[in-house]
């Protein structure tokens, strides 16, 4: 008996030897050779295992691996990729700096970077812009703009030309979350949708989250738009710039103390409002902003980061109306080295939304916004070559100010009134894996538990069998419902609580090297509202917290792609399907008042939203003429329905067509590098006009003409399309000078199409008939940004 258990521990033995080999860790962090930027998204990967890893956000790797020599190959978009091999005997540190420059580094081997699609990782419905993209692209007025350019991937669109916001996969525009170094941004536009807040000149990275959202991200339905500013040149003092038709930018960084700490400042003003005071016209509309950043490398293990934010727009007429809002923010981080395999990122994080509002002809003064403080603790720990973890916990406590109104000066006859103010706790645990279960099957899952709380101070309205819309049977109408009573809660005090579990799940088959096939599921929690009466969100849009009137809106998004590369990578294609369903959206009763409205639960119904479409993203990633074709299929609806039989609910409790709804999205991007001094771009956009609700005829009634409407957005305005084309000089360098320019020509909508954004209907005061007229925004708008950097 004895002699068997010693051979069965014997074999034992021998086969855990045999499986169990000695493994070391190679770790470290991927930084700009020419600046000592951290690069975010770098591919590490291992040829001899075809495995590997991808820096986080602090250009931070670790790879664990039996004890062996590798090959390893480090890329990134734009880049020189360099093939080095490491003896890996020990746990070992290893940073790599790669050049923009296909220059040939020592002890390195320096090929040139594709674009390609990733086919193993289970990552989809995630689109990347490197800068240099975007900057390449032709604008309106010549001012490069972040969100426009992420008009040219699928499933994004916007409400219509001159309109802020965009739109993905059929959700509203509250429903994407913006963050810029972690802190949300709540209005992505200046001067009313013309530019976006982002200084193209200050951002290192960003990312747009369509679907298979990893559990980190909450909060939102629709997409994360993930934004991150550059750190600062640890290097040298540069500085860069443009002056444009309307606007200008300027940008310095350099070091503190050399190779140890930097800085970063960079400000945006436009000033085309001058030329207005020119002509004795007292109207205005400008804008400004400020990206400011601070680095410091404590040491190896420890780095502190201190970024922010600030931007103002302004329009007034006549002085008698001004409107002035804009965003603040401000971030400070730590990273910490706990190991080569467990990293971490504490931020402390504040918000600021403004909207001021001063109307001098009656004396008015109109302040309202959004704060919010948030703190966010992650961990990136990877714990094998195969499993990595990323989990952590985050706090955000909001500040909703609905309106304050105050007298401009002693004579008004305004009288002082603060809308109640709002208070609410959003509380988040997450925990996420990426596994690679083999060599074709890579798995992504986690779960997110959110926590939400409706805080007091305030006195909340109570209804008649907690209805605060009541269906009026005799006209077929929703009416708002007079309360029966009130109920004061104190501060701090729990007025409504909500629990959610948030699953996450992605993955991806390996067909072959070139191709694969991907699925991906999510859930997710919106507990924020926007309260608007428009498409597109506009600086007087309230924010407002869920309760128990209204309840936070709930995502199931199912995805499943198909992903190839074609002839050695030259050529990448991507297709991708996607189902959503969403529930408690949020629509409003015929004739709502949103505005300065306390009791806003009186003209809300709660519904459903489905959107479902597909998506194809076929890309020329090398040769003097790159670019995409990105095309759509989608379809949005939402519905109403009656909460009882006789109730009509909206557009008789059918489905209908949501104001964002687009059949058809088609861009074609193209660039072409005739030269060393000349580039070329052009992009052509179609879409399906936007939904709109047409009167379909009229009647008198007691001698007033009265229109009648068809059914909720059941008609569209005419299709849109544009082209727009640019034109980039770099004059050679004279070696005598420290500083490099650069001229962008630009011209949008060549063919001058005149898109409509609204049709207004009128009855014309010769004939006496009546008829539509179409508004357009812009017509041909050429362009000339004149750029240097030194």
């Amino acid at each position: 008996m004895l002699r068997k258990i010693t051979i069965v521990l014997f074999i034992l033995f021998s086969v855990s030897k045999l499986f169990c080999q000695e493994k070391f860790t190679i770790s470290g962090t991927v930084y700009d050779s020419k600046n000592k930027e951290t690069l975010i998204g770098v591919s590490v990967f291992v040829e001899e295992t075809k495995t590997g890893a991808t820096t986080n956000e602090y250009g931070f790797y670790s790879i664990t691996l039996p004890k062996g020599t590798y090959t390893l190959s480090i890329g990134y978009i734009g880049y020189a990729t360099i093939n080095e091999t490491v003896n890996l005997s020990t746990d070992l540190k290893k940073n790599f700096f790669i050049s923009e420059n296909n220059q040939v580094l020592k002890e390195v081997i320096v090929s040139s970077n594709k674009k390609r699609v990733d086919i193993r990782k289970p990552e989809m419905s995630v689109n990347k812009l490197t800068i240099q993209e975007i900057k390449e692209m032709p604008v309106i007025l010549g001012e490069v703009d972040i969100i426009k350019s992420i008009l040219t991937l699928p499933g994004v669109t916007n409400a219509g030309e001159g309109q802020s916001g965009f739109n993905v996969r059929g959700g509203g525009a509250d429903q994407n979350l913006i963050q810029l170094d972690e802190a949300t941004i709540y209005n992505s536009s200046h001067l009313f949708g013309l530019f976006s807040v982002f200084n193209p000149d200050a951002i290192k990275d960003l990312k747009l989250y369509k679907g298979g959202i990893p559990a980190r991200y909450g909060g939102r339905l629709s997409s994360i738009l993930d934004i991150y500013q550059k750190d600062g040149n640890k290097n040298d003092f540069h500085m860069n710039g443009g002056i444009g038709l309307i606007s200008s930018r300027i940008l310095a960084e350099g070091p503190i103390v050399k190779e140890k700490s930097s800085f970063l400042v960079a400000g945006r003003g436009s000033y085309a409002h001058l030329f207005l005071k020119l002509t004795d016209n007292k109207n205005s509309a400008y804008f400004y902003d400020l990206n400011t950043k601070l680095s410091y490398s404590i040491n190896e293990k420890n780095n502190l980061y201190l970024s922010g934010y600030f931007g103002r727009d302004v329009f007034s007429l006549n002085d008698s109306f001004v409107n002035t809002y804009g965003n603040a923010v401000i971030n400070l981080r730590w990273n910490h080295l706990f190991s080569d395999k467990l990293f971490s990122n504490l931020s402390l994080i504040y918000s600021d939304y403004y909207y001021g509002l001063t109307l001098d002809f009656i004396g008015l003064n109109w302040d309202s916004g959004i704060k919010n403080y948030n703190i966010k603790y992650d961990f990136k720990h990877y714990l094998t070559d195969k499993l990595k973890l990323t989990y952590g916990v985050h706090t955000n406590y909001y500040d909703f100010n609905p309106g304050k109104v105050e007298p401009t000066n002693s004579s008004s006859s305004i009288n002082p009134r603060q809308l109640a103010k709002k208070y609410a706790l959003e509380n988040a645990f997450y925990v996420d894996a990426e596994h690679q279960v083999s060599d074709k099957i890579s798995l992504s899952y986690g779960l997110r538990f959110s926590n939400f709380l409706r805080l007091g101070e305030q006195t909340m309205n109570v209804y008649q069998d907690n209805k605060p819309v009541i269906f009026n049977e005799n006209f077929s109408i929703y009416e708002s419902a007079d309360p029966i009573g009130t109920v004061y809660y104190g501060k701090n005090k729990t007025i409504a609580k909500f629990d959610n579990l948030e699953p996450r799940f992605a993955m991806s088959y390996i067909i072959n090297d070139d191709q694969s096939l991907k699925a991906s599921y999510n859930r997710m929690t919106q507990y924020l509202h926007l309260i608007s009466n428009t498409q597109s969100p506009t600086p007087l849009d309230v924010w407002a917290p869920s309760d128990y009137f209204m309840r936070p809106q709930l995502l199931d998004q199912y995805a499943f792609g198909y992903f190839r590369n074609f002839k050695d990578d030259k050529y990448s294609l991507e297709v991708e399907t996607f189902y959503k369903d969403v529930k408690n959206r949020v629509d409003y009763i015929d004739g709502a008042n949103l505005i300065a409205n306390e009791a806003i639960e009186q003209v809300i119904l709660r519904g459903k939203a489905r959107a479902y479409g597909l998506e194809v993203l076929y890309r020329k990633n090398i040769g003097k003429i790159t670019g995409w074709i990105s095309y759509t299929l989608s379809r949005t609806e939402q519905k109403v329905e009656g909460r009882t039989p006789a109730e009509t609910g909206i557009n008789n409790g059918d489905w209908y067509k949501t104001g964002f709804d687009k059949l058809h999205n088609l861009v074609v991007v193209a660039n072409y590098k005739y030269n060393e001094k000349w580039r070329f771009a052009a992009n052509l956009f179609f879409q399906t006009g936007q939904p709109v609700t047409y009167p379909n005829g009229q009647y008198e009634y007691e001698g007033i003409t009265v229109p009648s409407y068809s059914s909720r957005n059941d008609n569209n305005l005419p299709a849109y399309h544009r082209l727009d084309i640019s034109a980039t000089l770099t004059p050679n360098k004279n070696n005598s000078r420290k500083w490099q320019a650069e001229w962008v020509f630009g011209i949008y909508n060549l063919y001058n199409r005149q898109n409509a954004a609204s049709i207004m209907f009128r009855q014309n005061d010769e004939t006496a008939r009546n008829e539509a007229v179409r508004l357009t925004i812009f017509g041909i708008v050429p362009s000339v940004t004149y750029n240097i950097k030194f």
